[in-house]
């Protein structure tokens, strides 16, 4: 039984980055995956997700990828060869045809030295690059790992859930077996009462006792709820299986969904078909369960 809603954190370093995965989710109808990666792990994008796959079915999930890189030089400078031999050759070319140091034609070598490392693009400050594999097998290990913890951290939301949910079953089961118990009550009471006004009306004058047991006939048909509460019995067992199986070979959340509003479905009929007082109370009792069982399964994955 996993809950929708969950939150992991997983991190993990070498000797030159540490990479940090964090996930969080809340509901969703269907599976909504953000990820946010840092601009050097873009290309990555495709493989987070299939990583992540295995562990979520749906709710909205946002994925936070960061990475800080430890290393104690992360710059390096880069000198351009080419870029530098490209301006020498054309600084010979000026100093040859305008003339260079006393007329000589001539670079002084300090000025070779000092003046072309100074040039554009010929020495420049880069980034020390992990090979992109490198960087993958670091970042796959915290994804796996984050997902992992994921996972738990739902399942352990789920089994609070369920929990209650169960809780719930219970007092519907009780609410059932009341207005089972009561119905006989109910037309013994409405038969008793008949004859008591038959009486009252007719007073000295013989009446007809079948003709009160077709009365109370026509009204037991009238207020029998007697499929609703098997149907909503079954209901029950049903929900209370799956609560406890954990089976979501279909979609837990979704077969819960179906269950609770075919509870409803009944509960309303009860409801409707109810004369009694204490069986109607029952009923809003069923009602109330029903929609708090259902604002917990849209927390259900």
């Amino acid at each position: 039984m996993t809950s929708m809603t969950g939150y992991s954190y997983e991190e993990k370093s070498t000797e030159a980055a540490v990479v940090s995965v964090e996930i969080k989710s809340v509901n969703s109808r269907f599976l909504d995956l953000n990820i946010r990666l840092p601009k050097r792990f873009a290309w990555v994008d495709a493989r987070v997700r299939a990583a992540l796959k295995p562990y979520m079915k749906r709710g909205k999930v946002d994925v936070f990828i960061n990475y800080e890189d430890t290393s104690d030089v992360d710059t390096r400078v880069v000198f351009h060869r080419e870029t530098a031999a490209q301006y020498v050759s054309y600084l010979k070319e000026i100093a040859q045809e305008f003339g260079g140091v006393m007329g000589t034609g001539e670079i002084p070598t300090a000025l070779m030295a000092t003046g072309i490392a100074a040039l554009p693009e010929v020495m420049t400050l880069e980034e020390n690059e992990i090979p992109e594999e490198e960087l993958w097998e670091t970042l796959q290990r915290a994804v796996v790992g984050a997902g992992e913890e994921f996972v738990a951290a739902r399942q352990k939301e789920g089994e609070f859930l369920a929990q209650d949910m169960l809780e719930k079953l219970d007092e519907m089961a009780e609410s059932v077996d009341f207005i089972t118990e009561r119905a006989p009550e109910i037309l013994e009471s409405y038969k008793t009462k008949l004859r008591e006004k038959i009486r009252d009306i007719a007073e000295g004058i013989q009446f007809d006792e079948a003709r009160i047991a077709t009365e109370v006939t026509i009204y037991a048909d009238k207020i029998c709820v007697d499929e609703e509460l098997v149907r909503l019995t079954s209901h029950i067992r049903q929900m209370r299986d799956v609560l406890k199986t954990g089976d979501d070979r279909e979609g837990v959340g979704r077969k819960l969904d179906f269950l609770a509003q075919e509870m409803n479905r009944e509960a309303n009929t009860i409801l409707s078909k109810s004369t009694d007082l204490e069986v109607a109370d029952r009923g809003i009792l069923l009602k109330t369960n029903i929609e708090k069982l259902r604002e917990q399964i849209q927390n259900l994955e």
